[in-house]
Formats: structure tokens, C-alpha cells, sequence
């Protein structure tokens, strides 16, 4: 009997030790992911190191490749979990609670312009960086940012195509295709903020793509 209740009392101690071990495996994987997400849009996929990451993560090299067997494993969990934490960014954004469609719209727009906050690496996009540097050299992290890119346009064209019905029904043009020429106009303000080192000039060209959706839907006169 006494040896049964140490047997269980030995194997609890080992479960809570071993869930211990796993939830600080886990925690330090994500300081690793997040300190790539920073790194990476400061110095670019190209210019960064294990070692930039790892210090920025305040963790040693054995810890990351304890987690990710090399650079471009890493980039490729990165880009996924950038498409997970965005989306939860997005998900709580206020203009979701506007009854119309294309107020929901025109109300995300408004948002990518208003989080242009901060110095240049904080408010432009890891996938957009590191998929400008590898798209022909590292299949895998293209593959990995498109689905990142895609993903959010995705949950866009829900919108789009919600006020294509109800503004729009005779447009030619689809749904699809306006939520990717979102993203390609936000991405291209992001090089253009890069070059200029500065928010202003995208925000003027987030502020351009409003205006055409709202002449693409007729609330605006061209």
C-alpha cells in the first residue's frame, strides 16, 4: 500500500515536472519568435543571424537549435506565427462592429493607416520582407509568407464581396482580386515608408487605395 501511494506520489511529481519543462520549452520557443519577427524586420531575412535572434531573445544558441534546426526553419515558423498573431490583431479591431460591409471596409483601411505608428520596422510586415529577399532562393518561406498574405486577404474578401452584393451587384470585377490589390498597395507603402525612412508617404497611399474604393463602389465621383 505505502509503496503504490509512492509509486503515485513519484509519478505525479515526474507529470508536473515534465508539464513544467514543456511549458518553458514552449515559452522560450515563442521569445525565439517573437525576437525573429523584430530582428528580421529591422535587418532583413538576408543581414540576420542565429546570434541576432538569440540576443534579441536573450537566449543562447543551444535553445534555438533546440527548437529550429536552422535559419530558414525558423523563418518559416515565424511567417506562420506573424499570420497568427496578426490575425488575432485584426480580429479585434474596432470596424468590425459596423453594420454595413463596405463601411467595414472602408473602416479596415482607416485602421492599416492609423497603426502606421512608431519607427519603420514596427509597423511594416515580416512576410513582406523576408518573401521580397527569398521568393527564387527559399521555396519554403515563399510558400509560407504567400500563406500569410493570402490568409488575411482571404478574411478581407469576406467583406468585399458582402458589399460587392449590396453596392455593387453588376461589378465585373471580383472580390478576390480587389482583396489582393489591397494588400498590394499596403505592401508597396511599406517599401515606399522604407525608402523615405518615414510613415507619411504611406500613409498617402493607404489614403489613395480609400478613395478608389470608394469610387470603385460610387460614393465618391472620380
Amino acid at each position: 500500500m505505502d509503496s503504490d501511494r509512492q509509486e503515485q506520489g513519484t509519478d505525479g511529481s515526474a507529470a508536473k515536472a515534465g508539464g513544467k519543462a514543456a511549458t518553458r520549452s514552449q515559452a522560450s520557443r515563442i521569445r525565439i519568435l517573437d525576437a525573429a519577427l523584430t530582428v528580421i524586420r529591422t535587418r532583413g531575412y538576408s543581414a540576420t543571424r542565429v546570434e541576432d535572434i538569440c540576443e534579441a531573445a536573450g537566449l543562447t544558441k543551444g535553445a534555438f537549435f533546440h527548437h529550429f534546426r536552422s535559419k530558414e526553419e525558423l523563418a518559416v515558423a515565424a511567417a506562420d506565427h506573424w499570420a497568427t498573431t496578426t490575425d488575432g490583431f485584426f480580429a479585434r479591431a474596432p470596424y468590425h462592429a459596423l453594420e454595413d460591409p463596405l463601411d467595414r471596409l472602408l473602416g479596415y483601411i482607416d485602421f492599416r493607416r492609423e497603426i502606421l505608428a512608431g519607427e519603420v520596422p514596427e509597423f511594416t510586415c515580416l512576410v513582406g520582407t523576408m518573401v521580397q529577399e527569398v521568393y527564387e532562393t527559399v521555396p519554403a518561406i515563399r510558400e509560407a509568407c504567400d500563406r500569410s498574405i493570402t490568409g488575411h486577404a482571404a478574411e478581407l474578401e469576406k467583406d468585399i464581396e458582402a458589399a460587392r452584393q449590396l453596392h455593387a451587384p453588376e461589378a465585373t470585377w471580383s472580390s478576390e482580386s480587389l482583396a489582393l490589390h489591397t494588400q498590394a498597395v499596403i505592401q508597396g507603402s511599406f517599401i515606399l515608408a522604407k525608402a523615405r525612412m518615414g510613415a507619411e508617404v504611406a500613409a498617402q497611399s493607404i489614403g489613395h487605395l480609400r478613395t478608389y474604393v470608394e469610387m470603385l463602389f460610387g460614393r465618391r465621383n472620380p
